[in-house]
């Protein structure tokens, strides 16, 4: 029987004394048996006795039994049930008030059976809950409760208090603060129990938090294949193990830019993402699902990926002349969008050839107005009188595709002169007979000559 006198006398309010009994690890039941006293001449508390419940050496927690003043010795009772591999430390502690008096404990005891008068709690389960979500707790216990006790669930130091009637089955609920979290993605344990005050307390028991913040989680989706409206992804497998059994895991992408998005199951470490557009970026992440209400984590870090350009759908339609004249032809076409090119970065070309010097001259200008609404480009430096044909070639990185050919004829314009040295004249009585070539450029049709 451990035995602890405070005197209180000459001791500064606040002041503390210790008592630990020894460690219970034993799977068993146990009853703590003591008596105490707490008296002064004064009548003035001369301190207040304590006693805490260390569970697995860890925080001090609140008093599960305090007491403040007594005029005579007492007795009490603190049942206690053990399971392996948790072990427990009773503490008193002996806080002075600063008037002068005794703080007594006598004939401490740990028995190794239930309590005569005070009732045990039979052993709690452990409960697996997702965070977030409510834990369901069953506190039973053998023997007769007074009805002023009160029940308390206690969680670390968190307490949950409720009201509790003789010989009733009481079911707790409450959803646990995220603080008892933490953000590592490990596994959160934290021990829970059933008490009531002033005397009785049970056993602790394991309550397990799985963690379904998924967002550290590092490198979970490579890109394997890039296509125009594909991907392939590989899921890194050792990285989405998680904390626990996954049941499930989906893929959620959506657009860089826009609101647009998707969620597909997966069932294999390798996926192909399809039905996507070419040359968009998109953003990929792994949506883990552990059994139970609220275990779908939130999404893990996203991967942002481009798919390739495709090969535009067609070229450019309703190729027509808008202005034709000696030496320019202006033309114009449909305006064409992302839906034709199939990809962001694109150019336009004019082609054109015609007869030039008895010879085929080839050439090809860049438009600069494929953003209009009424797209044209204006050909120049042509010669008159000229059939001239034209297409428009649309072209990204992945292919080309080319408009219906249109010809044009220039407009006629001035002939050049006749060359001088062409000019002959043959004279006679009354008249001179005149011969010479034609212009080198005609430009057209000559109609007539004036002499």
């Amino acid at each position: 029987g451990s035995f602890m006198l405070v005197n209180t006398s000459g001791k500064f309010a606040g002041q503390k004394a210790h008592l630990l009994l020894p460690h219970l690890k034993e799977n068993d039941t146990h009853c703590i048996d003591f008596h105490y006293y707490v008296s002064s001449k004064s009548g003035s508390s001369p301190g207040t006795l304590n006693i805490y419940v260390k569970v697995n050496d860890g925080p001090i927690g609140n008093p599960v039994w305090n007491t403040s003043i007594t005029a005579t010795w007492n007795r009490a009772e603190l049942a206690i049930s053990t399971f392996w591999p948790n072990f427990y430390q009773v503490v008193f502690e002996v806080v002075t008030s600063g008037h002068p008096g005794y703080v007594a404990i006598d004939e401490v005891k740990v028995l190794g059976h239930p309590c005569t008068k005070t009732p045990h709690f039979l052993r709690l389960q452990s409960v697996e809950v997702n965070a977030g979500q409510f834990a369901t707790f069953q506190c039973t216990a053998n023997g007769g409760t007074d009805s002023g006790d009160r029940l308390w669930l206690q969680v670390s130091s968190f307490l949950i208090h409720w009201g509790l009637g003789e010989g009733e089955f009481i079911t707790l609920k409450g959803v646990l603060p995220l603080p008892f979290f933490t953000n590592s993605g490990d596994i959160g344990t934290y021990f829970y129990g059933c008490l009531t005050i002033p005397v009785m307390k049970s056993c602790f028991q394991m309550l397990i938090f799985w963690q379904t913040d998924f967002r550290l989680i590092f490198s979970t989706v490579d890109v394997c294949i890039i296509g125009a409206t594909y991907l392939w992804i590989q899921l890194n497998a050792n990285s989405i193990n998680g904390d626990g059994p996954i049941i499930q895991r989906e893929v959620e992408y959506r657009t860089s830019s826009g609101s647009w998005y998707d969620i597909q199951p997966v069932d294999s470490t390798s996926y192909k993402i399809g039905h996507l557009d070419p040359d968009t970026e998109y953003e990929i992440s792994v949506l883990l699902t552990r059994p139970g209400e609220g275990g779908t984590g939130s999404p893990g870090p996203a991967l942002k990926t481009r798919t390739k350009c495709a090969d535009p759908m067609r070229g450019p339609r309703k190729l027509e002349v808008v202005e034709i004249k000696s030496r320019q032809i202006t033309i114009c076409w449909e305006p064409f969008g992302y839906n034709v090119t199939r990809c962001h970065q694109y150019n336009l070309t004019v082609h054109y050839r015609y007869q030039a010097g008895g010879q085929e001259q080839v050439r090809e200008e860049v438009s600069w107005d494929t953003e209009s609404s009424h797209p044209q480009h204006t050909i120049t430096n042509l010669s008159p009188y000229t059939n001239v044909s034209i297409k428009l070639v649309l072209m990204n990185p992945e292919g080309r595709k080319e408009s219906q050919e249109l010809v044009v004829q220039t407009d006629e314009d001035v002939p050049s002169a006749v060359p001088l040295e062409s000019i002959q004249g043959t004279t006679f009585e009354e008249k001179i007979f005149l011969q010479w070539r034609e212009p080198v450029q005609t430009y057209g049709v000559i109609t007539l000559y004036e002499v």
